[in-house]
Order: C-alpha cells, then structure tokens, then sequence
C-alpha cells in the first residue's frame, strides 16, 4: 500500500511539473510575470516533495541514491530543479529556467515511469499504462487546442475578406475583431505545442518499455516530431519575426493540415501506432 501511495506522489509530482513547464513556455513565449510566477511557486512544491523523497529514500537504504543508473536520474533531475530555484530566484534568466526544466521533466518522467523501479510485476504494468494515458491525453489536448486555434484562424480569414471587401452587416458584427481572433488564436498554441512536446516524450518513453524493436524511423514519431517542429515554426515566426494578419492565419490552418494528416493517417503505417 505503502509503495502505491509513493507511486501516486511521484505521479502527481510529474503533473505539477508538466504545469510548471507550460507555465514557464508560456512566459517564454509572452513575457507574462503572473504566469512566471505560478510556474515558480509550482516548481518549488515540486522540489520539496522531491526533496521528501530524496530524504526517505536515505533513510530507507541508509545511503545516498547514486549508485544505480535511476537513482541517478533522479538525483539528477533534483539537481536541476535545484539549479532552476537559485537562476529564477536570484540571477533572473528566465529563458536558461526554462530550457532546463524541459530537461529536468523529461529526467523526471524517465525515472517515474521505468517499471524497473517496481518490484512487482503487475504494478509495473499498470504504472506503464498509467504512462500510455497521460501520453494520450497530453496529446489529444494538443490537438484539440490546435483544432480551435485553426478554427479562430478560419473566422480570421473570413472576417477580414469581409472587411476587406467592406459587406458591413450582421455577419460581421457577430464574428469578433481581428485583433481577439489572432490572439486567442496564438494563445491556445502556446500552450499546445508544449503539451505536444510532454505528449511525444511520455509516448517515446512507453515505446521504448513495451516495444523491445522499437524503432526511432518509425512513421508515426517522425511525423509527430513533424508537427511540433511546424508549430514551434508558427510560433517563431509570429513572434521573433513578427508576422501578423492573414499571413499568420493561413499558416496556422496550414499547420493544422498537416497535424491532421499525422493524426489520421500516419498512424496506419507505424509498427506500433494503434
């Protein structure tokens, strides 16, 4: 019981996390200190339940966790989490935050998720479909978020022909400003592409347990990598590049396009993508 209970924390330790790092994308991306500020005080819960952890562990085994490749990644993952407190704290570099936490997570889901950490075989089985879940729901959260950021872009086209074109009437008056459209638009990509990312990691982390021919070609991960690569793309360019207006829209749709692809037809040629 005892040891299910740890499991449990060490799964919510993961999710705070994954909150952690989208917060912190999403200042990366838009310069928001509220959101910086959530992800900091996220980050710090999750330190100190690792740091519990940590603590019990050497109380357990009456050493100190290194001598194992997951003790290591663990400590590891501590360390950066660590390092990530002090930089937000006192040096105030965000972006170095950021990318380091994306790292951290993926050390910590490695180490949470590995059913080599489970003495029973049953647990580590259920652990490892617990790991296929969470990588699913990231995923399809994603998507769902795109397919309503493609939809804003849509109303975006079609509000400004009609502005363009100058059919002022009730149509127009309905769908909102251009302006509202772009931006929500942009938002729900912010917080899309990270919960792609932790999706795609959790999902290669499940392949590489239960698939010992696991293959890193396969169809389906270079696709899905496909489409993080073209959303972080959309990002860069709306915001290092400053592309606004329709341009941005149609890219975003075309983004979308492609996401749709990978989403339902990709899948059929994958050696292990259901």
């Amino acid at each position: 019981m005892q040891d299910i209970f740890m499991t449990r924390l060490h799964e919510f330790t993961i999710i705070l996390y994954a909150l952690s790092v989208l917060l912190y994308f999403f200042d990366f991306m838009h310069n928001n200190q509220r959101a910086n500020r959530v992800a900091f005080w996220l980050l710090l819960f999750v330190w100190i339940l690792q740091s519990s952890f940590l603590i019990i562990y050497i109380m357990e085994m009456n050493r100190f966790p290194i001598l194992t490749i997951m003790e290591g990644l663990y400590f590891y993952s501590w360390v950066l989490v660590t390092f990530s407190l002090v930089i937000n704290k006192w040096l105030e570099i965000d972006f170095i935050v950021f990318f380091t936490n994306v790292v951290g997570f993926i050390v910590m889901a490695i180490h949470t998720f590995a059913p080599a950490r489970d003495s029973a075989i049953t647990h580590a089985e259920q652990v490892v479909s617990e790991l296929l879940f969470i990588h699913v729901t990231a995923a399809l959260l994603a998507y769902g978020m795109f397919t309503i950021s493609f939809i804003l872009s849509v109303l975006y086209c079609i509000q400004y022909d009609l502005l363009k074109q100058k059919k002022w009437g009730r149509r127009v008056m309905r769908i909102a400003d251009l302006a509202k459209l772009e931006h929500i638009s942009y938002l729900l990509s912010v917080f899309g592409v990270p919960l792609l990312l932790i999706g795609l990691i959790l999902g290669v982390q499940w392949a590489i347990i239960q698939k010992p021919d696991f293959l890193w070609y396969d169809p389906k991960i270079i696709s899905s990598f496909i489409v993080l690569l073209v959303y972080s793309s959309f990002l860069y360019l709306r915001v290092s590049q400053k592309m606004r207006g329709k341009n941005i829209a149609l890219l975003n749709i075309a983004s979308f396009l492609i996401m749709l692809i990978n989403f339902l037809l990709v899948g059929n040629f994958s050696t292990f993508h259901y």
